[in-house]
């Protein structure tokens, strides 16, 4: 077993962490406390082919594995996590699920754009009522001749207040319930899409969380994605991988923390010495730096396991559940070594608290994670 990345992904780390202290950091304060969406940075960061980063070269991606994947969000992640999570919503719920059920035509004309990064996507399955039980969505669509009309609405939309495409998922058919759930690609700007309130958030403020309204939408038949009565399928298979990229979110957000941290602990004076000397900070920061390395583990892990073709729900909920709790328990620990001052928007570990609250929330609360887990281990 080789714990050694190859050169290819030290030179893509080195390269997204010089892009995000350059480019994302200066500006990461300003969007936290406007929560304007970083349309223009999300562009600039599609140069450098972060937009689709597994998706083959001739659909206009990078054509690199998820492990490339994992790390180019977690080095975003360590300076803003809202860039680490619109850039895991591109990639991994909205590319990977038009790759792997789009049909030739609907990958020309929606995954080329989308893995080049020229536009942006967004993945439309929570509602109101919706939230861990995705099979009571509300939103319906209902076929007319060669098209199908859509009326409802979605919640909590990552990245809807920027996405020019989005993947929808209604019931076609609520009597079968889940098995009546059918996914469509639309384009954002098309007549009965609406974008309605943007969420006043806690965390990863300017990531474009928004209320969508949808009414007598009209799209086309040949925008079914993978058949109807698939979606259900779509979106599980789909939310499987999202989890990988949340755990490498939460990840970059701890080890932003740790670095903060230990950068403070060096300079920060009380006492006549560096507070680094100090044995009760020295504790915190050998915790937290554990906490980091065991995540990163787990969730290059279930990356590598996800690009062998092996079965990975498992392991990337593992990830998800333990990277996200200990982003939490390493934020709450540099909060704590920052003291007065990790309270104050003046520093980063203080926007990092909030940010890490949401890993444990999003693309499956914990709990859900933990029923996967067990459900799993059940079976073997």
């Amino acid at each position: 077993m080789d714990f050694q990345l190859s050169e290819e992904h030290q030179l893509l780390r080195q390269t997204v962490r010089d892009f995000a202290e350059t480019e994302i950091k200066p500006h990461s304060a300003e969007l936290d406390e406007t929560a304007r969406f970083p349309k223009e940075l999300y562009h600039k960061a599609a140069e450098l082919g972060l937009a689709g980063i597994t998706m083959p070269e001739a659909y206009g991606g990078a054509g690199m594995d998820n492990l490339a994947y994992v790390i180019a969000v977690e080095e975003m992640s360590r300076v803003d996590a809202s860039m680490g999570v619109i850039l895991s919503v591109n990639n991994s719920l909205v590319c990977d699920p038009i790759h792997d059920f789009g049909t030739e035509d609907q990958k020309q004309r929606f995954l080329t754009p989308l893995a080049s990064g020229q536009k942006l996507g967004c993945f439309c399955l929570t509602e109101a009522n919706a939230g861990s039980d995705a099979g009571s969505i509300q939103t319906t669509a209902v076929k007319k001749g060669d098209r199908y009309v859509i009326n409802g609405s979605k919640n909590f939309i990552t990245c809807g207040d920027g996405a020019d495409v989005a993947i929808l998922f209604c019931s076609t058919d609520r009597s079968l319930k889940h098995k009546g759930i059918t996914a469509f690609l639309t384009e954002t700007t098309s007549p009965g899409f609406h974008k309605r309130k943007v969420e006043n958030k806690m965390g990863i403020r300017c990531s474009g969380s928004t209320e969508i309204h949808l009414e007598e939408l009209e799209v086309p038949a040949e925008n079914l994605l993978g058949g109807e009565g698939q979606g259900f399928k779509i979106a599980m298979h789909t939310l499987d991988r999202g989890r990988i990229g949340i755990a490498a979110q939460a990840l970059g957000i701890a080890q932003g923390a740790l670095d903060e941290s230990i950068r403070y602990a060096n300079q920060r004076e009380q006492f006549g010495e560096r507070i680094g000397a100090f044995q009760a900070i020295q504790w915190k920061l050998a915790d937290m730096a554990t906490q980091v390395e065991a995540a990163r583990l787990m969730t290059y892990r279930a990356a590598l396991m996800k690009y062998s073709g092996k079965r990975f729900s498992k392991e990337a909920a593992m990830a998800k559940l333990f990277a996200s709790e200990a982003s939490h328990a390493v934020t709450h620990a540099a909060v704590q070594i920052f003291g007065g001052y990790g309270y104050i928007k003046d520093f980063p570990v203080e926007r990092f608290y909030r940010d890490s609250r949401i890993t444990e929330i999003y693309e499956g609360t914990n709990e859900i994670q933990r029923l996967v887990i067990a459900a799993a281990l059940l079976k073997e």
